[in-house]
């Protein structure tokens, strides 16, 4: 008598579904950008602010050739910003002044929390650049404080574990972006584990050298350091980034495949990039799926990694970009496995909290198959 044959099992189908069940993390998220509309608008209500558009559409900067408000840097007047980028950073601007007590803050990052909860992510490492939080202007610890609280209780409520990554703005000087770190090694927030830098690029021009007594000092304190480059401007960003603020991962990095030579460096050391292409396709920097370069950096042999960079604005969450990429690319579950395992890789979690989140992954892929 024959052995019985074993069940044919069909491959999973890679739907929202079971990306939601991988475990993982997400390394290139702005707090600033995970502000979801329901609270934007009841925190312009709270402060007694008029909206600068209609509520239905005021996420649609990315679509719009300006986007005028007032200019909360200098204290009055109108302020235009230009489309794409440079809009969007000015749109950021104007609703991270909506911010303005402990309690506001706090609520803003639990809700952030609960939000990456959602789309199954364990851990994050989460960006904030409080240049864009203008009523704490002078007291950035102070706002420290109260999104720290926020992430506290919503890990207490079993929610993800977030670790924040203070952005410099490219705009800053090198006095102010050592005053940054200063501070942070002073004051020691309990959650602030990394330095970052961002803004636009191609507005800014190269800023390397700028801040690399900066970053010098961060890494000198334990601080772990990760760079927006490669996105509004070419490689050179990257090479910066890599030469002269010794990054551990970058932020975007898409530009990177114009280089081969820096994509030989990227392997060879194995840097991380932190790709957002639903970003990359909203804000222009590439025309559709088909001409990313995601597969490129990807078949060269770059640790790549999959996240949302703005999700609210943008009308993403991480599990639908997930989705979306699967299904442009045709990738299966074994390739989205390997975009949750890089992920945690690439994270600046602790490696106790890394251990956890690899061997759930890996108990869940089991099961999916």
């Amino acid at each position: 008598m024959s052995a019985p044959t074993a069940p044919h099992r069909t491959a999973p189908r890679i739907d929202e579904e079971l990306i939601r069940t991988l475990p993982k993390a997400e390394v290139h998220v702005h707090l600033e950008g995970g502000i979801a509309l329901a609270d934007l608008l009841k925190l312009a209500k709270d402060n007694g602010e008029h909206l600068p558009g209609p509520a239905a559409t005021l996420f649609d900067v990315s679509t719009h050739d300006e986007f005028a408000m007032p200019d909360l840097t200098t204290g009055g007047g109108a302020g235009v910003g230009t489309g794409g980028l440079s809009g969007f950073l000015r749109f950021l601007d104007w609703q991270c002044g909506l911010v303005r007590t402990a309690e506001q803050a706090a609520r803003v990052a639990y809700a952030f929390a609960a939000r990456q909860s959602v789309s199954g992510v364990l851990y994050t490492d989460v960006i904030v650049n409080p240049t864009h939080w203008h009523a704490w202007l002078g007291r950035e610890m102070a706002l420290m404080d109260a999104i720290t609280a926020g992430f506290d209780e919503a890990e207490q409520d079993g929610l993800c574990s977030v670790g924040i990554a203070w952005s410099l703005l490219r705009s800053q000087t090198s006095t102010d972006a050592r005053q940054v770190v200063e501070s942070l090694v002073d004051a020691r927030p309990s959650r602030v584990i990394a330095l970052s830098v961002d803004g636009d690029e191609k507005v800014a021009g190269r800023t390397g050298t700028k801040f690399e007594e900066a970053f010098r000092l961060a890494k000198a304190a334990g601080l772990r350091r990760t760079v927006h480059a490669g996105e509004s401007s070419g490689p050179e960003g990257v090479w910066d980034a890599l030469d002269l603020l010794q990054a551990e991962r970058i932020d975007h990095g898409v530009r990177a495949v114009e280089d081969p030579l820096l994509v030989e460096r990227l392997v060879a050391d194995g840097i991380p990039l932190g790709i957002c292409p639903r970003s990359n396709l909203t804000l222009g920097v590439y025309s559709g799926w088909d001409t990313h370069p995601i597969r490129a950096l990807m078949d060269a042999g770059v640790k790549v990694t999959l996240n949302t960079d703005d999700p609210e604005p943008m009308g993403t969450t991480l599990v639908h970009d997930w989705t979306a990429a699967a299904r442009e690319y045709g990738w299966g579950l074994d390739d989205m496995a390997g975009f949750a395992a890089r992920s945690i890789d690439a994270s600046f979690a602790t490696e106790d909290l890394k251990a956890q989140m690899r061997s759930r992954l890996a108990a869940t892929v089991e099961g999916l198959r």
